[in-house]
């Protein structure tokens, strides 16, 4: 049924590629061939203390910075299952004991100006394929201004103490899902709130870094 479904969808609404507008084999998902092979990947690993693991496969260069701003911003909501689609590739990377997948929360006033969380469209979709719960028991407490062109010290001092866990939290090991890492205080802050509330290890998973 599922498989007959796509098919009717596919015939109505042609797959088109995220990136380029291509049409798209049911094999290539929402990414075109084409389109998978340029785009940017981010080279090196990445360390930021106290995850275990940290993955960001996408460097934040064009097209995939427009996309993330278009994304996040313009309410270009069809990038969603692209990201979703370049983190589940991503995931054989990662360690195999995470059992539970947090995406990074927005304040409730940004969200309800935005109308949705980047973070956590681009989560669920993951969480389905890893076949973890998604934990949303983490809330941004204080609106805080944008990280974007603050020095590393500076986001940090930003993020101080802006987030709160409602509850004590079963799960041992979080991995924490955003759209972009660029100095991790992002990550690194929501880490240390699921420490408080009973988590023992985290990893991380962006879309790209910056």
């Amino acid at each position: 049924m599922k498989k007959l479904l796509s098919s009717v969808q596919d015939s109505v609404m042609p797959r088109r590629c995220a990136f380029c507008g291509v049409l798209t084999s049911e094999g290539e998902g929402v990414i075109c061939t084409g389109c998978r092979e340029d785009l940017p990947r981010a080279s090196g690993s990445l360390s930021i203390s106290p995850l275990s693991c940290v993955l960001a496969p996408m460097a934040y260069e064009f097209p995939v910075d427009v996309a993330i701003k278009a994304f996040k911003f313009r309410r270009r909501l069809f990038y969603g299952p692209a990201f979703a689609q370049l983190l589940r590739d991503a995931c054989g990377a990662l360690p195999d004991d995470i059992d539970a997948l947090l995406p990074v929360p927005l304040h409730w006033w940004r969200q309800s100006f935005r109308g949705f969380n980047q973070a956590r469209e681009i989560a669920r979709p993951v969480a389905r394929h890893l076949d973890v719960p998604l934990v949303c028991s983490v809330v941004r407490r204080r609106s805080t201004p944008s990280q974007s062109g603050l020095t590393a010290a500076a986001r940090a001092r930003n993020l101080r103490a802006a987030f709160v866990a409602k509850e004590r939290l079963s799960c041992r090991h979080v991995l924490v899902v955003d759209d972009v890492i660029t100095t991790g205080a992002t990550v690194r802050q929501v880490a240390r709130t699921l420490l408080q509330a009973g988590a023992e290890k985290f990893s991380a998973l962006a879309v790209a870094r910056a």
